[in-house]
């Protein structure tokens, strides 16, 4: 664009003085001719004088505008150098400095291309009068990229009045094709390194653009180098703290995440980390403040191996994993597992310690309560169970099942026997009632000689159909017997008498810490241990509360009176099961148990 008429005005005092000037001037003309009627002149030189005096006038008026206008330049490249060093986001530079040259070079438009980090090529970045679609597009190419890669490969300057008559460039497509005429452009240095272009041009008048502009300019591209290079540099540093940030994030919320306990210390054994899990396992309140204290802080109570393995993870880089036993202010004592892990920066040197911490505790504790429940279960009973803790190892009163059976005439039949061959003997009766307990899920309470107890519905195995369990193993006992009997010399075959009742029952584990049994303290027990005395050779008798349970699954008949009753149970009445009835079963048991029952006559 061309300049305006107030970059073009004289300064007030000078036009004054050049318009006296002119006035006088036409003053001594007009005097000149009078004089020259009267045969006088004009003292000589007058006029020249006065148009020397005016062609000075001009003179410093025109430097005086010259002056103006650079001072006007420098003081706008000083508010803008402020300005643009005052941001830190590169595209705000860019749009400033594009701004800047417009108003410093007045030219028609202009771009800036910066030399890619990555490729080294130089982009387009901003534009004033021009958009990307003329930049990258060859047939619409309206501006000298020639110019532009030879002012960023020489880090010089060009200036050019005409750049159509240029000998230097007429020969380019884009400036012989479009005629372009004045162009400026100025490399974007720091520490004598181009790091962009800033280009502007005219593509209608020559001489737009003259060496004061381009110094100028120059002088201001210096400046936006720096202040390009130093947003570059800022956002390049945001860049990365926010990735050291996220991935900083990132792994305390992976070791918030981790069950297991975690603490992270320096080389010095300062806390870095503490996740939730390691909280609560020390029992540590939210406000606590477990970070950047020595770890003899957080951890006083851990033993000297624990150190010794600590300074070999720092000094040596060498892994561990220990086993601790520790006492914790209010949580008693504590069993845990800890793994040493050495940390290391991107050199390789020492930068702390991982302490990865499990608390088996909970686990110990569980492992022993299944330890002590598996005296008692039987083993396929036992497989069963996936959590202990489930399991309420305390006396407890409950309803049971109870089944109390003798093997008849034993002590007869041990008299003629050896005491190994009488070992066999019993054994091989005790195993068939253990056998059919265990088969209907009951637990073998106990070996009383020759007699078996067997109770159901415990704390260790609670079943809805624990009556009818108790009876079908009665039964199942009964047919295994005859099964065995089978095979046996005549002489050697006995019977067992069973009892079974139903009602209340206190069950707990009796015994010291080395050697515990279970036990059921109640009528339950009491009152099937009575009616397994009153049972004959093979039978099973039952209580009027087991009758009430599985009268319709059973065959069952009442017994006679006992002529003489045992004191305390003269009320107790008696059924003897006889078989299971066909066609029974849907309405009180499981498929499981019901396959079962179809196998018991």
């Amino acid at each position: 664009m061309n300049n305006t008429p107030d970059q073009n005005k004289q300064p007030e005092g000078l036009s004054k003085l050049a318009q006296k000037i002119d006035d006088v001037t036409q003053l001594l003309r007009t005097q000149r001719d009078l004089l020259r009627q009267r045969g006088m002149s004009l003292p000589s030189g007058s006029l020249d004088n006065l148009r020397t005096l005016k062609s000075q006038v001009d003179n410093l008026s025109r430097t005086m505008v010259d002056n103006l206008v650079e001072l006007r330049s420098l003081r706008a490249l000083a508010d803008t150098s402020a300005l643009i060093n005052s941001s830190l986001s590169t595209d705000d530079v860019l749009n400033q400095v594009m701004d800047t040259v417009i108003a410093l070079t007045r030219a028609e438009r202009g771009y800036i291309a910066l030399r890619s980090k990555h490729t080294g090529e130089l982009e387009f970045r901003t534009a004033r009068g021009m958009d990307q679609a003329q930049l990258d597009n060859s047939q619409g190419l309206i501006v000298s990229k020639t110019i532009v890669r030879d002012v960023a490969e020489k880090g010089e300057a060009i200036l050019t009045d005409n750049a159509a008559a240029d000998q230097r460039y007429n020969s380019s497509q884009s400036i012989a094709g479009y005629n372009l005429r004045s162009i400026v452009a100025v490399p974007l240095k720091v520490r004598d390194e181009v790091i962009g272009v800033a280009y502007c041009d005219n593509r209608f008048m020559p001489g737009v653009f003259r060496e004061q502009e381009m110094d100028v300019l120059k002088a201001f591209a210096d400046q936006a180098a720096v202040a390009i290079e130093n947003a570059q540099l800022f956002e390049a540093s945001r860049i990365r703290l926010a990735e050291v940030t996220d991935i900083r994030d990132r792994m305390r919320n992976l070791f918030s995440s981790i069950a297991n306990g975690v603490i992270t210390v320096d080389h010095d054994n300062q806390v870095l980390i503490v996740n939730a899990a390691m909280r609560s396992i020390l029992g540590l309140a939210d406000d606590d403040v477990a970070e950047n204290r020595p770890l003899d802080d957080l951890l006083p109570m851990l033993p000297e191996h624990f150190t010794e393995n600590l300074q070999l993870a720092h000094s040596q880089g060498q892994q561990s994993r220990i086993e601790l036993t520790v006492e914790l202010p209010g949580a008693g004592t504590r069993y845990w597992t800890v793994a040493l892990s050495p940390l290391r920066d991107a050199d390789s040197a020492n930068a702390g310690v991982t302490i990865v911490v499990s608390d088996l505790t909970e686990q110990k504790r569980l492992a022993s309560q299944l330890a002590e429940v598996k005296l008692f279960l039987p083993s396929a009973l036992f497989d069963h169970f996936r959590d202990a803790s489930s399991i309420d190892m305390r006396p407890q009163e409950r309803e049971i099942t109870c089944m109390f059976a003798d093997v008849r005439g034993f002590t007869t039949f041990s008299e003629e026997l050896e005491p190994e061959d009488l070992m066999q003997a019993i054994n091989k009766y005790l195993s068939l009632a253990s056998d059919a307990i265990g088969l209907f899920e009951g637990i073998t309470d106990k070996y009383l000689g020759d007699a078996v107890t067997g109770m159901w519905n415990t704390q260790f195995n609670p079943q809805e159909d624990h009556v009818v369990r108790a009876v079908s193993a009665a039964l199942q006992l009964r047919l295994d017997l005859i099964a065995q009997h089978e095979v046996m010399p005549e002489n050697e075959r006995l019977y067992y008498g069973i009892g079974l009742h139903v009602g209340p029952a206190v069950i707990g584990n009796v015994g010291s810490p080395d050697r515990k049994e279970l036990a059921a303290l109640g009528e339950a027990y009491d009152i099937s241990k009575y009616l397994q005395e009153q049972a004959a050779e093979g039978e099973i008798i039952i209580s009027q509360a087991v009758y009430d349970e599985i009268s319709d699954v059973f065959e069952c008949e009442p017994t006679d009176n006992i002529p003489r009753p045992k004191p305390g149970y003269e009320d107790v009445v008696m059924y003897r099961v006889i078989k299971r009835k066909k066609g029974t079963g849907s309405l009180f048991m499981d498929d499981e148990l019901r396959d079962l029952l179809g196998d018991i006559s």
